[in-house]
C-alpha cells in the first residue's frame, strides 16, 4: 500500500501472519483504529430517501447493545471470504450433526495445536488448504489432502512428508455410531474417495472447499431462487458465483451511492484494493464522475457476453487484465486533474514484482501440466513419489 511500505526485505510471498500483522500496523499508522467499531456486526442496511440506514449490533459486557446510522453512501469492503462454501457430499450434513467440534471448515481454523497428535483429512487443494497441511505437519500424526484437480490446485511437493494427496470425495459414510467421542477416539466410520479408496481412522475434517458472494445486511437485493442466468438489473446475489450490476466492479449500476471494494480476484490483493478506493474516493467527493447508467448497463453487459457469469466473471488472472483493469481505475480518478496532480498507476517496483510473480506462476503451472500427465500415465501415488523427489 502506498500509505505503509512493507518491512525491509520483505519477500513477495508471505505466510498469513506477516500479513496479518502488516494490515494491523498499517491500520495503527494511518490513525484509522479509531474510527473503527470492532465486534461490531452490520445487520441491515437499506437507503431511505437519499440517505443509507445503517443498522448494527455489538456485545457490550454481555449485553447487545444496537445502533441506527444515517450515510450518505455505503462502501461494502467485507471481501470474499465470508460465507463457507460446503460441499453437498452424501451423508456429510449428519457427520456435521452428529460431531460438530471434528468437521469444520477452514475459516475457523486458527492454530494447530487442537490437531497434535491426530488424523487430519484436510478437503480441497487451494492455497488455504495446502497453508494448514503445511502447518499441520509438525504436530499431526496423519494428513490426508483430498484434490478433485482443479485448475487452481497447487502441487504435492509443497505438502509436508506425513501428508498425502488423495483423490475427491465421493461420500461420507452412513453413520454406525453417533455416540460421543473422548479427544483420541476418531470418527466411528469412513470417506469414500471418487477411486473407490475409504479413508478410515480420521480424528477431524476440514472443509478447505472455499466461499460464495454473500452480503446478508443486504436482504433485499439477494434472489436465492434465481439462477445468474436470470438474475434481473436491480439483484446482486444469487447462487453466490458473483455479484451481479456492478460497473467495473465496483458501484452498484442502479444506484452508485453502493459501492465495493475487493469483488475482483487473482490480482495482487492491496494494491488493487487501494486504486479502487482511490476511484471511489474520487467519485463520492465529486472530483471525478461515472457514465450514465445506461452507458454502465451496456458495459455490463458486454462483459457479461464476453465472459458469461460462472466464476471467471470476477477474475483478472489472464493476458494482463489486472494492469488494464488499475489503467482504468487511474483514468477515473485523473478526471480534469492537471499533469501534476495526477495520480499515477503501478510503480516500477511493483512490476517488477508481477514479474516475479508470473515467472513463479508459469514454473508452478508448468510442474503441475507435467504431473498430471504421469499421473495418467503412472497413477496419482508414483506421479506424487516423483514430483516429490524433483
Amino acid at each position: 500500500l502506498r500509505t505503509h511500505d512493507w518491512p525491509p526485505q520483505t519477500p513477495d510471498f508471505v505466510t498469513h501472519d506477516v500479513l496479518a500483522t502488516y494490515i494491523q500496523d498499517t491500520a495503527a499508522a494511518n490513525d484509522v483504529l479509531s474510527n473503527i467499531s470492532f465486534r461490531t456486526r452490520v445487520d441491515k442496511a437499506e437507503k431511505k430517501g437519499s440517505k443509507w440506514e445503517v443498522q448494527s449490533s455489538r456485545l457490550v459486557d454481555g449485553e447487545i447493545e444496537r445502533a441506527v446510522q444515517q450515510f450518505d453512501a455505503l462502501i461494502v469492503a467485507s471481501g470474499h471470504y465470508h460465507a463457507p462454501n460446503i460441499p453437498d457430499y452424501p451423508n456429510l450434513p449428519a457427520w456435521k450433526s452428529a460431531f460438530p467440534s471434528r468437521i469444520t471448515h477452514s475459516k475457523v481454523y486458527r492454530s494447530p495445536t487442537p490437531f497434535a497428535g491426530k488424523n487430519v483429512l484436510v478437503i480441497g487443494a487451494g492455497v488455504s488448504s495446502t497453508d494448514i497441511c503445511r502447518e499441520l505437519g509438525s504436530v499431526a500424526a496423519k494428513i490426508w489432502q483430498s484434490s478433485r484437480g482443479g485448475e487452481y490446485d497447487l502441487l504435492p511437493s509443497m505438502l509436508p512428508e506425513n501428508c498425502t494427496r488423495v483423490g475427491g470425495i465421493a461420500s461420507f459414510s452412513t453413520l454406525t455410531s453417533t455416540s460421543l467421542l473422548n479427544d483420541t477416539a476418531p470418527l466411528p466410520d469412513s470417506v469414500i474417495l471418487s477411486s473407490g479408496e475409504e479413508l478410515k481412522n480420521i480424528h477431524h475434517v476440514i472443509l478447505a472447499t472455499g466461499y460464495h458472494m454473500s452480503y446478508p445486511f443486504l436482504p433485499h437485493l439477494h434472489d436465492d431462487n434465481a439462477t445468474p442466468e436470470h438474475a434481473n438489473e436491480e439483484i446482486l446475489v444469487t447462487t453466490g458465483q458473483i455479484t451481479h450490476n456492478l460497473h467495473k466492479d465496483i458501484f452498484y449500476i442502479p444506484d452508485p451511492s453502493l459501492a465495493f471494494i475487493g469483488v475482483p480476484y487473482h490480482v495482487a490483493t492491496f494494491s488493487l484494493f487501494e486504486f479502487q478506493a482511490m476511484c471511489v474516493a474520487a467519485i463520492l467527493s465529486g472530483s471525478s464522475s461515472l457514465p450514465g447508467q445506461q452507458e454502465m448497463r451496456k458495459e455490463y453487459a458486454g462483459r457479461i457476453a464476453k465472459k458469461g457469469v460462472g466464476r471467471a466473471f470476477h477474475s483478472l488472472k489472464d493476458d494482463e487484465r489486472e494492469i488494464a483493469y488499475v489503467r482504468e481505475m487511474v483514468g477515473i480518478v485523473n478526471q480534469g486533474k492537471k499533469e501534476g496532480e495526477q495520480v499515477k498507476g503501478h510503480s516500477k517496483e511493483w512490476f517488477e514484482a508481477y514479474g516475479r510473480r508470473l515467472i513463479r506462476m508459469k514454473k508452478t503451472r508448468g510442474r503441475k501440466v507435467e504431473v498430471e500427465a504421469k499421473e495418467k500415465v503412472a497413477g496419482p501415488a508414483e506421479a506424487v513419489q516423483n514430483e516429490g523427489v524433483k
